[in-house]
């Protein structure tokens, strides 16, 4: 298993450097020109190469990609344009925010949607199984902005009892303030996972091996939950890794609703803005974020199923 993770690192280093070199390339060949755009039009021409200097946006292009990569490999990537700050600061003090938010998202996703995806499966065409597709379907069809609106009016509005922006202070004032985003996109990952859930459970129901099982009197809990649901998790849980890296990178929306401040809203910012620190500082921290997770969902396949674990 350790030469396993070590050899998913190692898949993983290239893909890293692949992205962020077009990140790169890609952030230079935009129309427009930064500096113009941080200054204004009616910047001098003085003003406006010395920002270019600073900028290092005057050096050729190769080496500027040099720079670019040698500073990143040692977790440097610059100063803000606009700021004047710290490009890493800047990141460490907003990826909190959206990691937590994308955790408790996951949390609530999970807890609502696996087990009525389990329900579902066992209550197949029913009532029940009806009633909890169609709360799927709302949930995968309405757009996110809608529940988080939605959630404000009833919660914030009508009944007054979860705050609508801000992060809090404290360890119970920012979870206070995290229930409502939280809840938002829990919803509508839990549409998702009872999709996934409900499939893949009546994929391993109608197994020979689960007619095996029950043709030996095992009983049905056991059956269940034993056998077909760790067996139906793979899918589930490779649908979760893909929610993560999504959350992380487009968190935006859900942040600038409920006025969270965050990695996507610095994102936005950075692009209406042309600052090009920030914003590669944020896209390399999405692709790291999103390795990251790939690994390990790979990993948890092996201990979800122990027969596909890699010699």
């Amino acid at each position: 298993m350790f030469k396993y993770i070590i050899r998913r690192i190692l898949i993983a280093i290239p893909t890293i450097f692949i992205t962020i070199s077009m990140i790169f390339f890609g952030l230079r060949i935009l129309p427009g020109d930064p500096a113009v755009q941080i200054l204004g039009p009616e910047a001098s021409e003085q003003a406006l190469n010395a920002l270019r200097e600073q900028m290092g946006l005057n050096l050729p292009l190769w080496q500027q990609y040099f720079i670019f990569l040698k500073d990143t490999v040692q977790g440097d990537f610059g100063v803000s344009a606009m700021s004047g700050k710290s490009v890493t600061g800047q990141l460490l003090a907003n990826f909190p925010n959206t990691v937590e938010l994308a955790i408790f998202s996951v949390i609530i996703g999970c807890a609502i949607g696996i087990p009525l995806g389990i329900l579902a499966a066992r209550k197949q065409s029913t009532k029940i199984d009806s009633g909890i597709r169609l709360l799927s379907l709302i949930g995968i069809s309405a757009p996110p902005f809608l529940f988080g609106i939605i959630m404000i009016l009833i919660f914030s509005l009508r009944i007054p009892i979860f705050p609508s922006m801000g992060l809090g202070e404290g360890l119970w004032g920012r979870f206070y303030h995290l229930f409502l985003p939280s809840l938002t996109i829990g919803l509508i990952l839990a549409a998702v996972m009872m999709r996934f859930t409900r499939a893949s459970m009546l994929d391993e129901i109608n197994r020979e091996y689960i007619r095996t099982a029950r043709a030996k009197g095992i009983p049905e809990k056991v059956v269940i939950y034993k056998h077909v649901l760790r067996n139906s998790l793979i899918p589930v849980i490779t649908v979760i890794g893909l929610y993560i890296t999504s959350l992380i990178s487009g968190a935006v929306l859900i942040e600038t609703i409920f006025s969270r401040p965050g990695l996507g809203t610095l994102a936005i910012d950075a692009i209406s803005s042309r600052d090009f620190p920030i914003l590669q500082g944020c896209l390399i921290l999405f692709t790291l974020v999103v390795q990251f997770v790939n690994i390990i969902v790979d990993i948890s396949y092996s201990f979800i199923n122990p027969k596909i674990r890699p010699e």
